[in-house]
């Protein structure tokens, strides 16, 4: 586990409702005596997406020798991992995962594929070029706050929908699935900064089941 600098302990401790991640994919390329490193940058929500993005990669560029990650999950710091895949053991995983905690951003992963130019970098240069690759990529994407969410199935009867839909949007709460029936289910993500306001209100409503979504 990677100690937390005073900077991101004090943005926890002030924040807790939010978190820092990237707003949208982003690419790029740095050169080094004749390696190409190319850096890739995704928003993550789950472990089990990054598993196709590396898949895609590894398609897109079957002759690289290197597909150096990592990735952070979640507000807590805590739900990370990194690969050096091949390269001198911290040369890649560590300087690539520093560079998001550099940013304190997370639900972000970066795969930065190397293509072997012919002279050796040595640890240095190393870790200096999968550290700027990754650099370069995060600076070619904003970084946007969003809201820690919880995601709950609300079920209830079709004549409700717009009373249910008014309140969702009131509370800027995001639609993840809907099932329009005669009976309705919505599984929202509500903001935890409005959590027991939308739950307490949604109790009120007659025939209205509430349950927490896995």
């Amino acid at each position: 586990m990677i100690a937390l600098t005073i900077t991101q302990k004090a943005r926890r401790m002030s924040e807790p409702d939010f978190y820092y991640t990237i707003e949208k994919p982003s690419v790029a390329e740095y050169k080094e005596r004749g390696s190409k490193f190319i850096a890739y940058a995704f928003p993550l929500n789950a472990a089990s997406e990054f598993k196709n993005q590396l898949q895609q990669l590894k398609k897109e560029h079957p002759k690289a020798e290197h597909h150096c990650f990592a990735y952070r999950i979640g507000i807590d710091g805590n739900n990370f991992r990194s690969s050096d895949d091949g390269e001198p053991s911290g040369s890649a995983g560590k300087p690539i995962l520093g560079q998001l905690d550099s940013k304190q951003i997370t639900n972000t992963s970066i795969i930065v594929v190397r293509y072997f130019g012919g002279s050796l970098l040595g640890m240095p240069g190393l870790i200096n070029s999968y550290r700027t690759a990754t650099a370069i990529a995060l600076q070619l994407t904003p970084i946007v706050q969003k809201q820690v969410e919880a995601n709950y199935t609300i079920q209830f009867d079709y004549t409700q929908v717009n009373e249910i839909m008014m309140l969702l949007k009131q509370y800027q709460c995001t639609i993840v699935r809907q099932e329009m029936q005669l009976f309705c289910a919505i599984t929202a993500g509500i903001p935890k900064r409005s959590l027991q306001d939308v739950l307490y209100k949604l109790k009120e409503l007659q025939n209205v089941i509430i349950e927490k979504a896995a």
